[in-house]
């Protein structure tokens, strides 16, 4: 299972980031392309094609690794029907009722072809619902939260953000039930997801538009369904409500304040919570983090509420809506200051201007990075005791291809040593991971020192380079800390956390790469022979 685990998240990653540059040349052409306007943050015209990547990556991979049954079959069309209907709009601005024919349409997909419906609901769990309340039901549900997490799409990785960590908590609550299908069914959307984030966090290369927004609700909704399905699982369906997060409670905040200022609740404005941050003087990247933050928060209620009753869960998801409400009531009455903030933000403005006119911060972490990641990665070529037969195999290729790129199309070189590296440190770390550890004891301690000290300096080089080189964004904050914490939660198994932290050191691994392809962008060539040498030798390495 950790083997399919791996490589449909890795095969849904690396096809989104494929795709992605090619749909950036098309997106002009066919006209999709989000324009400023006066509800939105950005200045200049911004493609819309990160949710046509990240969901052919992440279809794709559920296509190869997923179950074969009627419920991913049905996903698939459900899913296929948005993106279709959502691309569709993205382009020429369908009409409400037409977006809402495709919501339902697709809703109905996984109901009639997958039996996916609520069967209970929160208080009366052992009663099954009747199918002409279920089928209801489930659509209103399907159709709500596609448009909650499209309201949400309105700051640079924010709806993406928000989506990962709800479907990480689907992820870990379905590992958690040994719900393998809601599992490889998570999965990939993760992959693509993770992905298309490191294009779109701020400032954007390019959006999702409204076919990613809203077939990520669509996804996350079933997903939450089949979840809380007392049938298949334990949890209840009123955890549904806490794993979704923050989309419903913004999307119930922005209604609610239309409705108590005399506003119709569907005439769109700036009343939205990444909207009402801004307000208050916090910058773009302070906003997005504040909002990562709480939905973490109630993706963490989700985990620990997750064996209580309804007459815990629903009083408490009430509470906090309630405080949403108050505070979208109470900042579209100007009743919230934002002196403080501003002054805050001085004070920490001179402060850290002090710390970077020290000169070792800027230039000991680059490098040490510049003499110990090479000599890491070819030197621990020599490690694997084996290297397996698909791994040896697409090394080889890769090597072909990252040789060709090199040689012959020298203006994209970057592209092809990053895909080198990135590639390439993967299969090594893979298949070398283990022999480390169970070398002899000064070898493991070394090892994970020596990551250790590549962590400290890749921090050092992101947060104190006064040239720019690599901004950090809360995604990288967000990815480092799901890194570190998945390890140490409990229920999971050894597998599962050596994952972890092969995860952890990946993000170590990738980091440097570009700080490195920024820092020393005149010697290319140099890195690309480190990836050509890994490649090469885990090609090798197969037949050894």
């Amino acid at each position: 299972m950790n083997s399919e685990l791996f490589f449909s998240f890795i095969m849904s990653l690396l096809i989104c980031m494929a795709l992605i540059p090619p749909l950036r040349l098309l997106a002009a052409r066919f006209h999709i392309m989000d324009q400023p306007g006066e509800r939105k943050v950005h200045q200049y015209p911004v493609p819309r094609i990160g949710g046509i990547a990240f969901a052919i990556g992440a279809f794709a991979s559920i296509l190869w690794w997923g179950p074969k049954n009627s419920i991913t079959l049905s996903v698939l069309l459900g899913g296929l029907i948005l993106l279709g209907f959502g691309v569709w709009d993205d382009r020429v601005n369908l009409n409400y009722r037409i977006k809402l024919l495709g919501q339902i349409m697709a809703a109905f997909a996984v109901i009639i072809v997958g039996g996916i419906r609520f069967e209970s609901i929160p208080f009366m769990l052992d009663a099954e619902l009747p199918l002409w309340i279920g089928v209801p039901l489930t659509v209103i549900f399907l159709v709500g939260v596609s448009n909650a997490v499209n309201l949400t799409d309105g700051l640079d990785g924010l709806a993406g953000g928000l989506s990962f960590l709800s479907l990480c908590g689907i992820a870990y609550l379905a590992y958690l039930s040994n719900d393998a299908t809601v599992l490889l069914l998570t999965i990939p959307f993760l992959g693509g997801l993770l992905g298309f984030l490191r294009y779109n966090t701020y400032p954007a290369r390019i959006f999702m538009g409204d076919s990613g927004s809203q077939l990520l609700g669509f996804i996350m909704g079933v997903l939450a369904i089949l979840l809380t399905d007392s049938s298949r699982g334990p949890f209840s369906p009123a955890l549904a409500l806490l794993l979704l997060g923050l989309p419903f409670l913004d999307t119930l905040g922005v209604f609610g304040q239309r409705l108590a200022e005399g506003r119709s609740p569907f005439v769109g404005d700036r009343a939205h919570i990444h909207h009402k941050l801004l307000a208050v003087g916090l910058s773009h990247y302070e906003a997005v983090t504040v909002i990562y933050a709480i939905q973490a928060g109630m993706v963490g209620l989700a985990y620990l509420f997750r064996w209580q009753s309804d007459t815990l869960i629903v009083p408490l998801y009430l509470i906090l809506a309630g405080a949403v409400l108050a505070l979208f009531i109470a900042a579209g009455h100007g009743l919230i200051p934002n002196r403080a903030l501003q002054g805050a933000r001085i004070h920490s403005d001179r402060w850290l201007s002090e710390i970077l006119s020290d000169p070792w911060l800027r230039v000991l972490p680059i490098r040490f990075l510049a003499a110990v990641v090479p000599l890491f990665l070819i030197a621990t070529v020599f490690l694997p005791a084996q290297v397996p037969q698909d791994i040896g195999y697409i090394s080889t290729v890769l090597f072909a291809i990252v040789l060709i790129g090199i040689s012959f199309v020298p203006r994209l070189a970057p592209y092809f040593v990053r895909g080198g590296l990135y590639m390439g440190s993967t299969f090594l770390l893979y298949v070398s991971d283990a022999s480390w550890l169970r070398a002899a004891p000064p070898f493991p301690m070394t090892y994970h020192m020596l990551f250790g000290a590549m962590a400290v300096m890749v921090l050092l080089c992101m947060r104190f380079d006064s040239h720019s080189r690599f901004q950090t964004t809360p995604l990288d904050y967000l990815m480092v800390f799901l890194a570190v914490i998945f390890p140490f939660l409990p229920g999971v198994s050894t597998n599962v956390s050596a994952l972890g932290f092969f995860a952890a050191k990946l993000i170590v691994l990738f980091f440097s790469f570009e700080l490195l392809l920024h820092a020393f962008s005149d010697r290319v060539k140099q890195l690309g022979l480190v990836s050509l040498w890994v490649l090469f030798g885990l090609g090798i390495r197969r037949w050894l």
